[in-house]
């Protein structure tokens, strides 16, 4: 089951969907979420409140696009490009994250342009 949901960081709207996981389900019971981002590279991550484990499938690299729940965080991670820790091209988390999510479409270079403080909100499309 996919879960269409909305997510505005400062002025940019973005459409999106929640995947079919255990993590994806309490995200989606926990919206709305509204907060304040913190950048690392080209993601952005926030507190969200929810806690969940480490799923079998996390993973530390991921694809531009992918949104993710960080468990050492209790973080919503918007992955849009390459981190701190990327090799190459490949987009890192800091550590293995559950993939929850993906906007299909990111507006990346809007996206570049968003600083640690900006507000966000998810909620239901």
């Amino acid at each position: 089951m996919s879960r269409a949901i909305t997510i505005t960081v400062g002025e940019i709207e973005m459409d999106a969907v929640l995947s079919d996981s255990a993590t994806a389900d309490a995200i989606w019971d926990a919206l709305p979420i509204a907060r304040t981002v913190n950048t690392w590279g080209h993601e952005f991550y926030f507190d969200i409140g929810v806690q969940a484990g480490q799923e079998p499938d996390a993973s530390d690299v991921v694809e531009v696009g992918d949104l993710a729940y960080w468990p050492p965080g209790m973080a919503f991670c918007v992955f849009f490009g390459r981190t701190p820790a990327s090799q190459g091209n490949e987009v890192r988390a800091a550590s293995a994250v559950n993939v929850v999510g993906r906007i299909d479409d990111p507006p990346i270079e809007d996206l570049r342009r968003v600083r640690t403080g900006t507000s966000i909100r998810i909620d239901v499309a």
